[in-house]
């Protein structure tokens, strides 16, 4: 029997199985009379329902017919398998334009991941490949190193033999057309493939524009088509044109702290604050093997996967209209510089004073006034306009007289919205009392590791400077650890704001700022007007100045009458859980793993 008069064959039989009683028929004598009883034993669980005398043998009939074709369904099984396993084999590759693998060159390829911990999203995978077919493609999408193409090695790892055999995984390079992808999918589907893997898609010329190819053909006539790649924009474009309404979309940037810990096995907050982002245990995509990171590293990672990212959507992308003035940028290659100029500041505003000014670093900035609060005159200790100039060279940020490409008000603003779809960032609300009508966004980089990788490049060029050199042992360690701790607190502080933000969506989450002073988090149920308030501290002890504010009885009574009930008031910080003066600490990593229970 042909491959596909085998698969209709099965069909027809799993329908007709379905529709028939599983199970036997039981017989006990009870007082001398007979008593009959449908017995089912499903999930170690037996149950039985009495049937009347006259149903018995229509009953065993039934449970009969559907044993004799579940024995035919285990033969005609077996046989599709050794057929697909056969027509696999001699396929002949050179018949595929593309870079196709299937059977044992798949086999190879998903190996690896036999030992790996699934992230937590790829439950949403899972369910498309085995549910049923929706017409709709899936996209998988995220920055590099995020898990992309692990999560499709492992739900591909987890198929029945049958299912295998109608797997194949396709690899996309930048030499391949769609024509080209269109003819491999159809010589599969000839084949009698089902689920078909596309990855790096979007560096397909054609691809923004023919994407509908995907749905309307293929998905349409049953197969599951998953597209993968780290064009991120491209596929935002894509979901929102060609594929509108057509796509199941999960995004892999945005990496919490419990999944970044439960599944790398990677424990604490500065670890979190060092590497998070990617789900490389190096952290190697920008912060190098070495304990203070790889600068080249970090413009590598920025350029390549972030501007780069965008300005490949831009060049593939036909209808330049779409991206407007950013189309400048792009032509005089200084997109790195506006988004390294963004990430590096304190606020990460999007405002023209932010790259048209001479470049300071801010992080460089914040810790000479903190270290001039202890007597420590920082220009004194290192070469300020050297070690600034050296960190402008490697992140590649030009001053204004060095820019050629006019950034206004309007291109900032297109960026911020590349990297909202990019998932790079993301805003949390910043709120004023006493003046109510006042409010801001506050820009969270979502990448912890990327951010951190900057400081990175100031302490390697603080630790080459000659005047820094020259300093004690003690002088070096105290400036480093400062500059460090402090870059660290203001991390600590966007991320408890962010994955609480993401986490408990059912309440609103914010920054609340007063005339003196603030709470650096504030979570409102806006239904039962109860609040929890919060001071986030990078520290391990406790200390009275910490809760200032928490305690504050001008600053609780606006609080409570714009918002409602002070049920909590909380210091999240890097030492143990305690309770002070009816202040609860929380452990920064128990609160942060804590969050997962609200999914």
């Amino acid at each position: 029997m042909k491959q596909v008069d085998l698969i209709n064959k099965i069909s027809e039989l799993e329908r007709e199985i379905a529709v028939l009683p599983e199970g036997s028929i039981s017989r006990k004598c009870i007082k001398g009379k007979d008593y009959y009883y449908h017995r089912i034993n499903r999930n170690g669980k037996r149950t039985e329902t009495y049937i009347k005398f006259e149903d018995v043998s229509e009953l065993e009939d039934e449970i009969n017919k559907r044993k004799r074709l579940e024995k035919t369904l285990k033969e005609l099984t077996k046989a599709l398998e050794i057929e697909e396993s056969n027509n696999v084999e001699v396929e002949d590759d050179k018949k595929f334009n593309t870079i196709v693998r299937f059977g044992k060159s798949l086999a190879s390829q998903i190996a690896p991941v036999s030992t790996y911990k699934s992230r937590f999203i790829i439950d949403k995978l899972r369910d498309y490949i085995h549910g049923v077919n929706q017409d709709k493609v899936f996209i998988l999408y995220g920055l590099r190193r995020t898990g992309k193409t692990t999560m499709i090695r492992q739900v591909v790892s987890e198929l029945t033999t049958r299912e295998f055999n109608r797997t194949a995984f396709i690899q996309i390079t930048t030499k391949d057309t769609l024509s080209d992808l269109d003819h491999d999918i159809r010589l599969l589907e000839r084949m009698g493939f089902k689920n078909v893997f596309i990855d790096e898609v979007t560096l397909m010329d054609g691809f923004i524009e023919g994407a509908a190819i995907f749905s309307d053909v293929y998905a349409s006539s049953g197969m599951k088509i998953v597209l993968s790649g780290t064009d991120s924009l491209g596929f935002a474009i894509t979901q929102e044109e060609q594929l509108y309404d057509r796509a199941i979309v999960l995004h892999t940037t945005y990496i919490p702290y419990y999944e970044f810990e439960e599944v790398l096995g990677i424990k604490g907050i500065d670890e979190y604050i060092r590497f998070g982002g990617t789900m490389s245990i190096s952290g190697r995509d920008y912060n190098g093997e070495s304990i203070f990171g790889n600068s080249k590293n970090t413009k590598q990672y920025i350029d390549s996967a972030i501007a780069k990212n965008i300005q490949h959507s831009l060049s593939l992308y036909e209808y330049g209209g779409h991206f407007r003035e950013l189309e400048s940028v792009h032509e005089r290659g200084e997109l790195t510089n506006v988004i390294n100029r963004v990430i590096e500041d304190i606020n990460h505003k999007f405002t023209r004073n932010v790259i048209e000014r001479t470049f300071k670093s801010n992080d460089l900035g914040i810790t000479s006034n903190n270290l001039l609060k202890d007597g420590i005159v920082l220009s004194k200790k290192i070469d300020v306009d050297e070690v600034n100039s050296k960190i402008k060279t490697m992140l590649d940020i030009l001053n204004k007289e060095e820019q050629k490409a006019l950034v206004d008000d309007s291109i900032l603003l297109q960026i911020k919205e590349y990297l909202v779809l990019l998932d790079l960032i993301n805003e949390i609300d910043l709120e004023y009392l006493p003046d109510i009508k006042k409010s801001s966004k506050i820009n969270v980089i979502a990448q912890p590791g990327l951010r951190y990788s900057q400081a990175s490049v100031i302490v390697n060029n603080m630790l080459k400077d000659d005047k820094f050199k020259a300093l004690s042992a003690s002088e070096r360690k105290y400036i480093l650890d400062r500059l460090l701790s402090e870059i660290k607190g203001r991390m600590m502080e966007e991320m408890v704001l962010l994955e609480t933000k993401l986490l408990r969506s059912d309440k609103r989450v914010f920054k609340l700022q007063f005339a003196v002073g603030e709470f650096d988090m504030v979570v409102a149920d806006e239904e039962s007007l109860e609040v929890s308030i919060y001071e986030i501290k990078y520290s391990k002890n406790v200390v009275k100045e910490q809760y200032r504010h928490l305690i504050d009885k001008n600053k609780c009574e606006l609080t409570t009458h714009r918002y409602g009930t002070i049920t909590n008031k909380c210091v999240i910080y890097r030492g143990d859980n305690t309770e002070v003066d009816g202040i609860k600490y929380l452990n920064v990593e128990e609160y942060l793993k804590g969050l997962k229970t609200y999914l």
